[in-house]
């Protein structure tokens, strides 16, 4: 009896750890059951082929997506214009009465157009590409406005060359659509390579207004130096360097002798510290 006494509660401990030893295991198994991850060649295998399939799908209705998405687009539209969101007024601002007409023909924004839905980038883009325009701007105003701001090209001179004439702006660059005929007050740069330093030479003439009113024409030689022609065909050779105290010294000339008023043939400017004029046939 005793024997079957401690027999069984051998028995009930031992049961009780049987359980226990059963079930502490369970766990950790299915967390490791959870947290494993089959990288197999074959599970790789097979999700690569399931992705080229999908793939495949998106791209074989890709039209059909594209339909629906234009479908939805259109009714958008429509319900927006139907709310009094379309176009009824472009205003071009900055522009030039030359460039105006070349301008509005760029917007290509047509009345009653949907606004909301309006590629503001790509009007921009247009206006841009025209010859007249170096930056600008759109803007919407709802319900019914777009804003164009444009930047124009300055006008810097005449530029002729090759038996053509073209107006450029003070990078050198030919704004294309302007008609040289219609500058008549612009300065005339001639030669290779006049469109490209008349920046430099111009501002030193503008100091000077008594000579500028007497030039005819800045021609370019050797792509080196400038030579002032005047009107009244006069000419004044200019160094390749320093052309600023080459002006200075025709200043001083001019102030004490009148020389622009007296007539010549050549003042040579090329020499430093020296100035060398021929007189004209007939000039006192």
């Amino acid at each position: 009896m005793p024997a079957v006494v401690r027999g069984g509660r051998r028995q009930g401990s031992t049961k009780g750890k049987g359980q226990g030893s059963r079930k502490a295991p369970a766990a950790p198994g299915k967390v490791a059951a959870i947290g494993r991850l089959d990288l197999s060649p074959r599970a790789v295998l097979i999700s690569i082929v399931a992705g080229v399939v999908v793939l495949g799908g998106v791209l074989a209705t890709g039209a059909r997506a594209e339909r629906i998405s234009n479908s939805v687009s259109n009714k958008f539209d429509t319900v927006t214009s139907g709310m009094g969101l379309k176009v009824k007024q472009v205003h071009v601002t900055g522009a030039s009465p030359e460039a105006r007409a070349a301008i509005q023909q760029a917007v290509g924004v047509r009345a009653d157009q949907p606004i909301v839905s309006l590629d503001l980038n790509a009007v921009r883009d247009r206006v841009q590409a025209v010859g007249w325009v170096k930056e600008a701007r759109v803007v919407r105003l709802l319900p019914d406005t777009l804003i164009v701001d444009v930047k124009e090209h300055d006008r810097l001179a005449v530029w002729q060359t090759a038996g053509h004439a073209y107006v450029i702006d003070s990078g050198g660059k030919v704004i294309q659509g302007a008609d040289a005929g219609r500058y008549p007050k612009l300065p005339l740069v001639v030669g290779k390579g006049a469109d490209q330093t008349a920046s430099e030479i111009l501002p030193l003439l503008a100091q000077r207004p008594r000579l500028m009113a007497r030039i005819e024409a800045l021609v370019r030689v050797d792509e080196r130096r400038w030579d002032l022609r005047l009107k009244d065909g006069s000419l004044i050779q200019l160094p390749a360097v320093d052309q600023d105290s080459a002006l200075i010294r025709l200043d001083a000339l001019d102030q004490r002798e009148r020389l622009l008023d007296l007539g010549f043939a050549r003042v040579d400017l090329r020499t430093p510290e020296e100035v060398a004029v021929r007189p004209s046939e007939g000039a006192v």
